[in-house]
């Protein structure tokens, strides 16, 4: 049976994101928290490959003690096994630090319930968004990489085969790959379904398996948290909005509102005598 792990992460909902003025840092007081955007979607997936060939789905996060409501979301939706890995030690880590515990995560669970066939990652997250832990785990794994992926063509479950499709910048390339793999995914890729009661219920009543740095004898404790999170963010702010000054025309005379509307922009400067010359 395929083994497939789907690593999400609970963010500030980005509608209520705001920014303290003085820290230059998000403010989360207050500010609900949902699941990932792009990670749904990669935990969907997982689920439609789980419902067509039988496979265990194991979700994964870091964070704090709160992010088992991120974990209860994806067994609600399906998911077998839910793992929380927390611990004040890993406070403020970076996309290098994130990925090397996560990297750590996968190989315990494939201790625990055996060898890991299809990791999946949304492409980014709405907080930080640099779309760099799903390669960085895929590199520390050594597995093959598949990133903005927008389409599952084939699973080949014998050959351990995968055809996916990549949304790229120039247009969409078309890769076949064998497993282990991992992928991150693009919203395109399917629509998360909605839990069942029967799922609701169970997510509610599930305690997902919490590791902390104690499951881990052999971490680099100077790879994780602050300690091995060389990024700094020197400062964060919010643009400020651009003042649009706008005119309406109430008029029903076409000619007029175009006379009107040629004068405006000579005024403005936007256009030039020259250009209707």
């Amino acid at each position: 049976m395929l083994h497939i792990v789907a690593c999400i992460k609970q963010v500030p909902d980005s509608r209520e994101i705001r920014i303290d003025p003085k820290t230059n840092t998000l403010v989360r007081q207050g500010v609900p928290a949902i699941v990932n955007y792009f990670d749904l979607h990669g935990v969907e997936e997982a689920l439609r490959i789980k419902d067509e060939f039988g496979a265990r789905v194991t979700v994964v996060t870091m964070g704090p003690p709160t992010a088992e409501k991120a974990l209860s979301q994806c067994i609600a939706m399906g998911a077998d096994e839910g793992v929380l890995v927390s611990d004040r030690a890993f406070a403020g880590a970076d996309t290098l630090a994130t990925s090397y515990v996560v990297a750590l995560t996968v190989q315990k669970v494939e201790d625990t319930w055996g060898p890991v066939d299809i990791i999946f990652c949304g492409k980014q997250t709405l907080d930080g968004d640099t779309g760099q832990v799903g390669p960085g785990v895929a590199c520390r794994l050594d597995i093959e990489q598949l990133t903005y992926v927008e389409k599952t063509e084939h699973l080949d479950i014998n050959t351990r085969e995968i055809i996916v499709h990549r949304h790229l910048e120039d247009g969409v390339e078309r890769v076949k790959a064998n497993l282990p793999v991992l992928i991150t995914a693009l919203a395109e890729l399917n629509q998360p379904r909605r839990a069942s009661l029967p799922g609701v219920l169970r997510g509610i009543r599930y305690k997902p398996i919490v590791w902390t740095t104690n499951d881990f004898p052999d971490i680099d404790r100077s790879k994780i948290g602050l300690k091995g999170s060389p990024t700094i963010v020197s400062k964060t702010w919010v643009p400020e909005p651009k003042q649009v000054d706008t005119e309406f025309l109430d008029t029903t005379d076409s000619k007029a509102a175009a006379s009107h509307l040629l004068d405006r922009l000579y005024a403005t400067g936007s256009l030039q005598n020259s250009v209707l010359a």
